[in-house]
């Protein structure tokens, strides 16, 4: 069944601040006291020999949201686990608003750790109801009927339903569930695993927002997992790319994507096209023009150059020839042949060769060039990123 039930949030992404009567759910189901984490120098490896861990560290601000970004594989869900209690760390501590729950000689039971986890898989129980999976983390006396119950239920758009089994309801909803019922013990940190994995393409997007919105209400320190780009930028405050291990970098989305500091990071967080060019001191000399350092550097590298900070331009005449052969005056833009479009809707992308090399340009419109056309193009962003390659 379609699932068009909004979760309760206010305008802005502000569920408890901007609606009375939210605020009042979010006090009986929400977060009674929010609770930053600190993960130091955590390592795991399984049966002695596989690394999945080496020495992590990531924090999380109280009442912040960390996002934990990286391929299949890398460690992250692990991680996770661990923070919740369900796996044991070789070495590092875990730390929840100052009290160690992870660490040397010290290993503080999941259950005691005030912490609630949503599952990549959802693992509600099919043969209970949805009130009865709600109040399942509940003490016993609360576990058949509550008031929390009933209030979780509300906060995420569900109330009316509590007697229907998970089976009867849409994806989008049995998500809910989960939440809810993560949410119903009123744990000072929420962990979430791929939230949004098992829905259709169609309605991550809205969930996505409507969990982000609930999630900035309730004010409750969050940690999630993905391998999505896109999530992890939108939800995060910060995120932490965890590749083979180890945090690659960690910060604000923003940062990450401008100032990436590896080359592999640079292709992870987003399409990047990497030109080559030689550095000397602060500017880069490339095809596309003498381009502006963030960091000074000297000799061949490539530099990061993303598709939206190019300009594409439909070229009239054939390809020019300089008249001088002889002139030093440095090129501010190259001429490259449109091999694809993609047209998306919001925006088009177009893939361009120029002497054997492709690039990507994107532009927030319709298409205004078409496959084999000659296209001027020039860089219109900031200054660059460049990364040192062998002479």
């Amino acid at each position: 069944m379609p699932d068009t039930t909004p979760i309760s949030a206010g305008p802005g992404g502000s569920a408890a601040a901007s609606d009375p009567s939210v605020a009042g759910v979010a006090g009986v189901a929400g977060v009674e006291v929010s609770a930053g984490v600190e993960v130091s120098g955590v390592s795991k490896s399984f049966d002695g020999t596989t690394v999945v861990l080496d020495g992590v560290d990531v924090s999380v601000a109280d009442g912040a949201t960390l996002a934990l970004l990286g391929p299949s594989g890398c460690g992250k869900t692990t991680l996770l686990r661990i923070i919740a209690g369900l796996e044991s760390a070789d070495a590092g501590t875990v730390v929840v608003g100052g009290r160690t729950l992870t660490g040397p000689g010290q290993f503080v039971a999941p259950e005691s750790r005030r912490i609630g986890m949503v599952f990549q898989d959802w693992a509600l129980f099919p043969h209970l109801s949805v009130a009865r999976n709600i109040g399942f983390g509940l003490p016993r006396a609360e576990r058949r009927e509550s008031p929390r119950i009933d209030a979780a239920l509300e906060l995420v758009g569900l109330s009316g339903l509590g007697d229907r089994l998970p089976s009867t309801l849409s994806g989008g909803q049995q998500q809910r569930v989960a939440l809810a019922r993560a949410i119903a013990p009123r744990p000072s940190v929420l962990l979430l695993d791929e939230p949004f994995s098992n829905l259709d393409a169609a309605l991550r997007g809205q969930i996505r927002t409507e969990i982000h919105q609930l999630l900035v209400g309730l004010g409750i320190t969050t940690v999630f997992v993905t391998h999505d780009q896109d999530e992890a930028f939108v939800l995060g405050d910060t995120v932490a790319v965890i590749s083979h291990g180890r945090v690659v970098q960690s910060g604000p989305p923003a940062e990450l994507y401008e100032r990436p500091a590896t080359r592999w990071l640079a292709g992870f967080v987003g399409d990047a096209n990497f030109v080559p060019g030689v550095a000397d001191g602060g500017t880069v000399r490339t095809a596309l023009g003498t381009l502006e350092l963030q960091q000074p550097a000297d000799g061949p590298v490539e530099v990061v150059v993303r598709p939206e900070h190019l300009e594409v331009e439909a070229v009239q005449t054939a390809p020019s020839v300089p008249a001088d052969s002889t002139s030093t005056a440095p090129p501010t833009s190259l001429e490259a042949t449109v091999e694809l479009v993609e047209y998306v809707g919001h925006g088009t992308t177009y893939l361009l060769d120029h002497d054997g090399e492709s690039l990507r340009a994107h532009r927030p419109s319709l298409p205004i060039l078409q496959r084999g056309d000659l296209a001027r193009v020039r860089y219109v962003g900031g200054a660059v990123v460049a990364f040192l390659t062998s002479p």
